[in-house]
């Protein structure tokens, strides 16, 4: 088990997922530059092993790079029996691979760029420009929420290795349950008492099912971007499910503002160096913080 040179005290170990780009690499960033032994991972291993060059001429060394693409179970095995091997233990995980849920449809760049600029003020430019189909919904579904519950199950007996040990869920305002306006899907995921994995999957295939048969809007499911809304609203809900769970673990939600990075289109009024706050600021927290919780940034908020 690696430990930091010469002091006698352990250095803590975090894994950042979708960690080549956008908020993941200054999270990544940050927690280095703090002494934190970071391992970057992402889907695609040439860009993850450009991201950590990137990071080491910076100067910040102790930086690992594995792959892992979040959906696929092996892979997220792959990463625990490196961990395992390597390290004995992991400190932090910090769930941040996502996707939006939509494809762009136009050839036209020039139209799509002046919509982004425009977007403030006419958004419905860049609303016409995104197409939701059952194939970007599974993907952003299986992406942010069933992704983000695979590697966490994979990576917990490691966690549970910790005296110290935090998760962070990256998730986006537009998961809170004011943006849910299907009754069913409120009802099950608004009763914080009753939450089970059973009823957030229940609700998850419920969409997915309205998606395929054309349902959206005759279900009463957000008419923009209702896979991502649906995908953060799974993930809020079952990061209190597992706070609960493991109380010696702490778990929270956060919103980390509105980022320009490539997600979000480069739309937005925070840099990456901002929007890495709040999951920095969860990531090394001190012990007998909030747990179960969702942030907004920095702040605590309603879920």
């Amino acid at each position: 088990m690696e430990g930091a040179i010469g002091t006698g005290v352990e250095k803590r170990i975090a894994v950042v997922t979708g960690g080549n780009k956008g908020i993941g690499l200054e999270i990544c960033k940050q927690l280095a530059s703090k002494g934190v032994t970071v391992i970057l991972t992402a889907r695609d291993e040439r860009r993850g092993l450009e991201a950590v060059e990137g990071l080491k001429a910076f100067g910040l060394s102790d930086i690992i790079f594995h792959k892992l693409d979040v959906v696929q179970q092996s892979s997220a095995a792959s990463l625990t029996a490196f961990i395992k091997q390597r390290f004995g233990r992991l400190d932090i995980l910090v769930n941040n691979a996502g996707a939006l849920g939509v494809k762009i449809e136009t050839e036209d760049q020039n139209s799509f760029r002046q919509a982004i600029e425009k977007f403030e003020v006419n958004p419905e430019l860049l609303w016409q420009m995104m197409k939701q189909t059952y194939e970007t919904a599974e993907q952003c579904l299986c992406t942010n929420y069933y992704g983000n519950k695979q590697v966490t199950q994979a990576l917990l007996p490691l966690l549970q290795q910790s005296n110290s040990a935090r998760i962070v869920n990256i998730s986006s305002s537009y998961g809170q349950l004011k943006y849910i306006s299907n009754e069913k899907a409120l009802q099950k995921l608004g009763d914080a008492d009753g939450l089970t994995e059973d009823k957030v999957d229940e609700v998850v295939k419920e969409f997915l099912k309205d998606v395929k048969e054309g349902q959206i809007e005759n279900k009463g499911w957000a008419k923009q971007l209702s896979a991502y809304n649906v995908s953060k609203a799974a993930v809020n809900a079952y990061t209190r499910i597992l706070a609960k769970k493991y109380p010696n673990i702490s778990i929270n939600a956060v919103h980390p503002g509105y980022v320009r990075t490539e997600m979000s289109l480069h739309i937005g009024v925070l840099t990456v160096d901002e929007g890495a706050r709040g999951p920095i600021m969860l990531a090394l927290m001190p012990d007998g913080g909030p747990s179960g919780q969702y942030f907004n940034t920095t702040e605590q908020s309603t879920f």
